[in-house]
C-alpha cells in the first residue's frame, strides 16, 4: 500500500505525511511544474504542466489497495475502478456507492456555472482547523480499516 496525493494546492499534505509516517506507509506527492514541493518524508514526482497531467499520472501509478488523496471526483472514480481507495481533502471517503451521485452533482454545478456566466458563484469557504481535524480523523480511520483487513 502507498498513498498518492494530488498535491497541487492540496491543504492536507502535511497531515497525510504525519499520519503515513506513524504507520510506515510510503507517500508519493504528484505536482505540476508550477507547484514544486520539498519534503523529508514523501517521494515527489513533478509531472508536466499539461491539462490533467497530474491526474492521469496519479491514476496510472495507482494499484489495487493504494490510497489516493484528491478533490477531483473524476480521479476518484478512476482510482476506485482500479481497486484503490480515495479520500477528499474534506475527509469524505469516495466509494462505489457515492461516486456516481458526486459526478452528477459536479456535472449539474458546471451547467449552472455556464448558464450564469455573468453571475459568479461563490468559491469554497476558507479552510478551518475543524476541517483539518475532520480529514485527519477520517484518513486515519481509513488507514486503520485497511491495515486490519
Amino acid at each position: 500500500m502507498k498513498i498518492l496525493v494530488d498535491a497541487d494546492a492540496c491543504p492536507v499534505v502535511k497531515l497525510v505525511e504525519k499520519i503515513a509516517k506513524c504507520y510506515g506507509i510510503p507517500v508519493v506527492l504528484l505536482c505540476d511544474t508550477s507547484h514544486i514541493m520539498n519534503t523529508d518524508y514523501s517521494e515527489v514526482k513533478i509531472i508536466g504542466s499539461g491539462v490533467d497531467a497530474v491526474d492521469f499520472a496519479l491514476v496510472n501509478m495507482c494499484l489495487k489497495g493504494d490510497i489516493a488523496v484528491t478533490q477531483d471526483y473524476g480521479v476518484a472514480a478512476m482510482v476506485l475502478s482500479k481497486g484503490g481507495y480515495c479520500i477528499h481533502q474534506s475527509g469524505k471517503i469516495f466509494t462505489d456507492d457515492n461516486i456516481g451521485g458526486l459526478l452528477m452533482d459536479r456535472y449539474l454545478a458546471k451547467k449552472a456555472r455556464i448558464s450564469k456566466s455573468k453571475n459568479h458563484l461563490k468559491g469554497p469557504k476558507k479552510r478551518t482547523q475543524a476541517d483539518d481535524k475532520k480529514f485527519e480523523t477520517s484518513f486515519e480511520n481509513l488507514i486503520k480499516k485497511l491495515l486490519n483487513n
